[in-house]
């Protein structure tokens, strides 16, 4: 039975990028689609759109995403939204000097945020079953001129994830710094990379899941040696904690 509610990512590319269109994700619940942000090769599929979120309302993509949205009938807001089974709440984000925001979506099937840019982690995000985050930057911060904000790298939006229980992490917003680590293999330590139209979902148990199977939330590359480095015991440890999370088999990971 196709899920009620699926989550679509159009483009996960920053700003400019060489690779990948504009972030942007069209999220489809029942007969309601929402599209958020995109662009120029990220828009939505043909067809009628309940409303065109975005989260910055001042971004350098601004006037083609009013000509886009104009082109359903819509114009791009940062507003709630309900759509009856899915609540949509637009949230503050810290990211630059004028306000910006992000979304926190809450339905029976579980709870799913878009966050594509933020210079520290949203809060509000705590708990979610599935996260499309942040990653403009790989090892260290983007800092906007006179300390107004910025990007938050991706080692740190997976620290943080991880503190603030996110079940699935989504980099959705892939900078150019992040590309030659992408090239080399490198993957980060909590979360994925997003991948351009590929659908999302949660399953009735609130599990992230893809077209292909429940995600594996296995910790990867350093972290799995660090903890082998510890033994046995610490192995066990995060063998539960991922079965808490509904994400693998009560047993320790084949990575040990």
């Amino acid at each position: 039975m196709t899920p009620r509610l699926r989550f679509r990512l159009l483009g996960v590319g920053a700003m400019a990028s060489p690779r990948f269109a504009p972030a942007g994700l069209l999220v489809l619940c029942g007969r309601h689609r929402v599209a958020y942000d995109g662009g120029p090769g990220a828009e939505p599929p043909e067809g009628r759109l309940d409303a065109w979120l975005v989260t910055d309302d001042h971004a350098e993509l601004r006037s083609a995403l009013r000509r886009l949205a104009a082109e359903r009938g819509l114009e791009p807001s940062m507003t709630d939204a309900d759509l009856g089974e899915l609540c949509i709440r637009a949230l503050p984000i810290a990211h630059t000097s004028h306000p910006t925001c992000g979304y926190r979506m809450e339905g029976s099937e579980g709870v799913v945020v878009w966050a594509p840019e933020f210079w520290t982690f949203p809060a509000w995000a705590a708990n979610a079953d599935l996260m499309f985050a942040e990653a403009s930057a790989w090892d260290r911060p983007i800092r906007f001129r006179g300390g107004v904000g910025g990007h938050a790298p991706v080692g740190e939006v997976g620290a943080d994830a991880a503190r603030n229980r996110i079940g699935r992490l989504v980099y959705a917003h892939i900078g150019r710094p992040c590309l030659p680590a992408m090239d080399a293999g490198l993957v980060p330590e909590y979360g994925e990379w997003g991948r351009e139209g590929h659908t999302y979902f949660l399953s009735p148990h609130g599990r992230a899941c893809c077209r292909g199977g429940i995600f594996d939330a296995r910790p990867r590359a350093r972290l799995s040696a660090r903890l082998r480095s510890r033994g046995p015991t610490a192995l066990a440890d995060v063998s539960m904690w991922l079965c808490r999370r509904g994400a693998v088999p009560a047993r320790l990971p084949s990575w040990a």
